[in-house]
């Protein structure tokens, strides 16, 4: 195994909740592995194995994961540091004409590049001169007196290092010169608090001006539309109108001007209206007798127009029904806002204006049916489709997501129909297979489908829509094309075309025909070839890279791979080499080039990959399938029985004479006798 990374050392943030820090380079023994826990403050602690933590991924070269045991996981703050440290010493030992294999020189040669990162990693965390530079005397003095309490530093020509400088007059001055500062800052602060308050109190009066000046905008010709500093107006600014002499006022509620003072002319009136206040105080008190009155002169005199109508003392002899349908005026208006009567149109208000109500009528004269409002907008009062059912068959040509009507984008009804349906009465079929309502496909609307996912070019959709319609206390004999008279036991009823009724006659035997629907699992054949794309191996699956495969349930699926790269699955992504296990369920290693995987109903989403080599492999998605295929029994015209739970298992049931054989054809069921 080479090397292939420099990376020897990991960094993580704690949470207090994490366990689990991967690490991304090998290890060949647990005592390799060191851990620093790092606090928010810089101290440093290195952690115990076992007592603190495990490790899992040892030998693998991609690493594996360091695993905090409880009461030890890194809290939020702390920093988890995962560092390689290669023992310093040489294991190897050579004997003359003994074997010598590849794998004991790699094995010696990969330590010797580990301890070399090693040095490394530490090297780069030294304090080093330029490449360019030279120490010529890099040692610090081994006299400790001579160097105790001095500062590091580089000698007067720069060439060696220095620990003569005294610290404690460097200290000295730096405190002297942080004392002249602190004074400095002080004598600053106090000039400034003075130069803020003549500040603070110009200000002031500045914005009590400014403020003045917005609320009363002095004399003007018309109405100002902003105050004299361009702003929007306030509310209850002032200005002199001079057109009108009045003073006005802002209205922000309204956004209009309102005048406080009345003109000449409004004075005028307004004396006038003081001096007749107590003939019109009697004029108010008798409005409605005057508004009674003035309704009927005008516009079209009706006083005169009542008085000359000869059918009076007719209407005054039907005062009561008059009064009735007056006390019931308002159930009148609400039966005008029930029923909207006709129209080519879905109406979408009330005649009086207000929201449509559930429950509201009208008559759809485009497709003759009467419509109901519902929840969910107009439906049809009665069903759409004529009959039990109706069927329709989209050929698609591009990649739509919606049908509707005859034909649109990317799709085209075989024999131009237009789509109508009733909610919850319709099965929708996509190449054969039953899509789910709600889940694979919308059908709310009654003349669109919605699909979850966009159809592809060439796919067929069937649409079976079902009429909407109940048997509820019928009685046959009330039927006018059914005669019962003189039926006797084991009697059907058959149509007889010379009096166009259905009336006794003699069948075949009774028949139950139960109907299952099924999946038949096949057995398909996949060829796995290893390419290496940009330097790395890859699967190629029957010449797809990496291709994410749907493996539905119930199918066998065989896999033929290169010997060199062996091929399994596993719950996780990339399975063992990130910690995962092999899944086994179902399948079958036949040979060192061959796997057989039988796929188990409810099995997890699985990924392939080589068990020798990382990154090589992709996902295989487990879906279930539709149903491919029919069962039907019978009773054999009453040789045999059908017990309760082989019943209660159908998906449905047919009973009718003996004699009919069923088939599916492009998911339609045949009947044929």
């Amino acid at each position: 195994m080479t090397i292939s990374t420099t990376i020897i050392k990991n960094s993580f943030s704690g949470n207090g909740s994490t366990t689990a820090f991967n690490y991304g380079f090998k290890i060949t023994a647990e005592s390799e592995m060191q851990v620093i826990i790092r606090s928010s403050t810089g101290s440093e602690t290195v952690k115990t194995l076992s007592s603190h933590y495990t490790i899992s991924g040892v030998g693998a070269a991609n690493g594996g994961a360091v695993t905090f045991t409880s009461g030890n996981i890194p809290a939020s703050g702390e920093t988890v540091i995962l560092r390689r440290v290669t023992a310093q010493t040489q294991a190897m030992d050579l004997i003359d004409n003994d074997p010598m294999s590849a794998d004991t020189i790699e094995t010696a040669h990969d330590k010797s590049i580990a301890l070399i990162q090693e040095l490394q990693e530490q090297l780069n965390r030294s304090l080093k001169v330029s490449r360019t530079a030279t120490l010529t005397t890099p040692e610090i003095t081994d006299d400790a007196a001579a160097r105790a309490g001095k500062l590091l530093g580089f000698s007067a020509d720069g060439n060696s290092l220095d620990a003569t400088i005294d610290g404690s007059g460097v200290a000295v001055s730096a405190t002297a010169a942080a004392n002249s500062a602190t004074a400095a800052a002080s004598s600053a602060s106090a000039a400034s608090s003075s130069a803020t308050s003549a500040e603070n109190a110009k200000n002031a009066a500045e914005a009590a001006l400014d403020t003045f000046d917005d609320d009363f905008l002095g004399s003007k010709s018309s109405n100002p539309s902003v105050d004299n500093d361009g702003n929007s107006l306030a509310d209850g600014a002032l200005y002199f109108d001079t057109t009108n002499n009045v003073m006005k006022v802002y209205d922000l509620g309204n956004t209009q001007w309102k005048q406080l003072t009345p003109t000449s002319s409004q004075q005028t009136n307004i004396d006038a209206a003081v001096s007749n206040a107590t003939n019109i105080n009697h004029v108010g008190g008798s409005i409605g007798n005057v508004n009674t009155v003035a309704g009927q002169i005008t516009p079209t005199n009706n006083i005169a127009t009542l008085a000359g109508i000869s059918g009076l003392n007719t209407l005054a002899g039907s005062a009561a029904s008059v009064i009735a349908a007056g006390n019931n005026l308002s159930d009148i208006n609400a039966f005008a806002n029930i029923y909207l009567g006709p129209s080519s149109s879905a109406p979408s208000a009330d005649p009086d204006g207000s929201a449509l109500d559930v429950g509201d009528l009208y008559f759809d004269t485009t497709s003759d049916t009467l419509k109901v409002y519902k929840s969910g907008g107009w439906a049809a009062a009665g069903s759409t489709v004529n009959g039990t059912s109706k069927r329709y068959i989209y050929n698609i040509t591009g990649t739509p997501t919606t049908l509707t009507g005859a034909s649109g984008t990317g799709y085209a009804e075989a024999t131009s129909q237009i789509l109508s349906y009733d909610s919850g009465f319709v099965d929708i079929f996509h190449n054969g297979v039953k899509m789910i309502l709600g889940t694979d496909v919308t059908a709310t609307s009654g003349n669109s489908l919605v699909f979850a996912s966009a159809l592809a070019n060439g796919d067929v959709v069937d649409v079976v829509a079902y009429g909407t319609f109940e048997l509820a206390n019928v009685q046959l004999n009330d039927l006018t094309d059914v005669s019962t008279g003189g039926v006797s036991d084991g009697q059907v009823l058959v149509y007889n075309s010379g009096n166009s009724r259905f009336q006794p006659g003699s069948a075949s035997s009774a028949e139950v025909y139960g109907f299952k629907k099924t999946f038949v699992g096949s057995t398909l054949v996949k060829t796995v070839t290893v390419v290496s794309v940009g330097g790395s191996n890859k699967y190629f699956i029957d010449g797809v890279q990496q291709d994410t495969l749907e493996l539905y349930e119930g199918n066998t699926y065989i896999f033929n791979y290169p010997s060199a790269h062996p091929f399994k699955f596993s719950t996780t992504s990339n399975g063992t080499h990130a910690s995962g296990s092999e899944y086994t369920t179902g399948v079958t290693h036949n040979s060192s080039t061959q796997v057989t995987i039988v796929v188990a109903t409810g099995a997890p989403t699985l990924y392939y990959y080589c068990s020798s080599h990382s990154n090589m492999g992709g996902t295989a998605n487990t879906p279930t399938p539709g149903f491919n295929n029919l069962q039907v029994t019978t009773t054999n015209k009453g040789t045999d029985n059908i017990d309760s739970s082989t019943y209660a298992a159908f998906d449905d049931v047919l009973f009718s004479a003996s004699g009919f054989t069923f088939s599916i054809s492009n998911g339609i069921l045949i009947a044929t006798i």
